[in-house]
């Protein structure tokens, strides 16, 4: 094992423990305060959500209340190595076993996504951002950015920041990073106009 990927799993479990520590509904509902004012203005634009898992902060509110305004979608991992694919979700739709201790829309209607709510497992103030260690939003946030305009928002506790991210150069930045305590603004996110 190399010098940064112990680094990496060294911050990974170090905000692992934050991030159960920070927990609670209280801070949730804040989370989902801020994030609803974020993604308001991107109403119709096809938004990626995530069901979370462990102990994620759960951006599911914000997805139901967008589901009224356009479409919704969740990720799926179709194979390891590879980017992300994204499937129709709906407040209420069938959903079964994903793998990797997920859920996934049973019907396969495929998304692409304009705008990601993304998860992660720590944060720095400059945008990096720290996963699971798969590479799946790294791998789907550069294919996506080669075609076009996409937002990428990330969504945490306050507590899951993090000084000094080993980060390499794969690793995609966040636009914004909403948490319990704010918005975090890397640049000046705004919906394109409608055509």
């Amino acid at each position: 094992m190399d010098d940064l990927t112990q680094a990496k799993a060294a911050a990974r479990k170090a905000a692992f423990a934050r991030r159960k520590d920070a927990k609670s509904s209280d801070k949730d509902a804040a989370a989902v305060a801020h994030l609803l004012e974020v993604v308001l203005p991107y109403k119709g634009r096809a938004l990626s959500g995530y069901l979370p898992i462990r102990t994620e902060i759960d951006p599911v509110p914000v997805m139901a209340a967008m589901a009224a305004w356009g479409p919704v979608c969740v990720p799926v991992i179709k194979a390891k190595g590879q980017p992300l694919e994204f499937h129709r979700w709906e407040p209420g739709c069938k959903m079964v076993d994903g793998g990797f201790g997920t859920f996934v829309p049973a019907s396969a209607e495929v998304i692409v996504p304009e705008v990601l709510i993304v998860p992660l497992v720590a944060f720095d103030r400059k945008g990096g951002r720290l996963g699971y260690g798969g590479g799946f939003y790294d791998r789907t946030l550069e294919g996506l950015r080669a075609g076009g305009n996409v937002t990428a928002i990330g969504y945490a506790f306050a507590a899951q920041e993090a000084k000094g991210l080993p980060l390499e150069q794969t690793d995609q930045p966040l636009d914004a990073i909403i948490t319990d305590e704010g918005v975090l603004r890397m640049k000046n996110i705004q919906p394109r106009s409608c055509a």
